[in-house]
C-alpha cells in the first residue's frame, strides 16, 4: 500500500484537493483549539486546516510523498504541523494526550482495525473528541457506478455502523450514521458515495 500512496501523491496536483474534508471542518469549527492527531493525513489538507485554526497538529501517514506535499501546503499557508512518516506502530504518542483525534477516510487493513481504533481511544484525553468519516461497506455499489468517487475496493477495509459502535463502545456517542455524501475533493473523490460518520466523547 505504501507504494500505491507514494505514487498517487507524486502527482503534481493535490489529489484530494487542498481544502479540508467538509464533515471534519464542520465538527472542528465548533471546538476550541487544542492538540489534535490526524492519522493517515495524506497530503495534509485536514491537518493544515486545523493548524490555520490554531490547533497544535500531529499527523502521520505511510507515504513519504504525502508528507512532502503536506509540508509544502503548510508552508504555503504559513503554518506548522508535526507530520511523521510511518504506521501507528512507528509512532510514540503518550496516552491521553490529544483533545481531538480525527480519522478522515483512514482505511486500515482488516486485521489491524480493532487494535488501531482502541489505541486511538487510548490516546484521547478524558473529555476528548473522536471525529470519524470513512466509506461504508455499501459504498462499493456507488464506486462501481462511478469510479471517480474513489474508495477502497476491498469490502473488509470499509466500515458499517455496528463496527464503529464496537470499536468506540467506551465513548459517549454523539453521532453515528450511515449517509449518502456528495464529494468534491480533488480528482479522486468526485460524486455521490456512501459514508459512515461517528463523533464521540471520552
Amino acid at each position: 500500500m505504501k507504494k500505491f500512496w507514494d505514487e498517487r501523491y507524486a502527482e503534481e496536483a493535490y489529489v484530494y484537493g487542498e481544502k479540508p474534508n467538509a464533515f471534519f471542518k464542520e465538527q472542528l469549527d465548533a471546538l476550541n483549539p487544542g492538540k489534535i492527531l490526524l492519522p493517515a493525513d495524506g497530503e495534509g489538507r485536514n491537518g493544515v486546516y486545523a493548524a490555520e485554526e490554531g490547533w497544535e497538529v500531529s499527523a502521520f501517514d505511510i507515504s513519504h510523498t504525502g508528507k512532502e506535499k503536506a509540508d509544502q501546503l503548510a508552508e504555503k499557508k504559513g503554518v506548522q504541523i508535526n507530520y511523521k512518516v510511518g504506521s501507528l506502530e512507528d509512532q510514540y504518542y503518550e496516552a491521553e494526550s490529544f483533545d481531538v483525534i480525527a480519522l478522515i477516510f483512514a482505511h486500515f487493513p482488516p486485521h489491524l482495525k480493532q487494535d488501531y481504533h482502541q489505541q486511538f481511544v487510548d490516546l484521547l484525553k478524558p473529555g476528548g473528541i473522536l471525529i470519524f468519516e470513512a466509506f461504508s461497506k455499501d459504498h462499493l455499489a456507488y464506486s462501481a457506478k462511478n469510479p471517480k468517487v474513489g474508495g477502497p475496493k476491498n469490502r473488509d477495509i470499509l466500515y458499517d455502523t455496528d463496527e464503529l459502535e464496537n470499536y468506540f463502545s467506551t465513548l459517549e456517542k454523539h453521532t453515528l450514521i450511515q449517509t449518502e455524501v456528495e464529494l468534491s475533493e480533488g480528482a479522486y473523490h468526485q460524486g455521490t458515495g456512501s459514508a459512515v460518520r461517528f463523533v464521540g466523547v471520552k
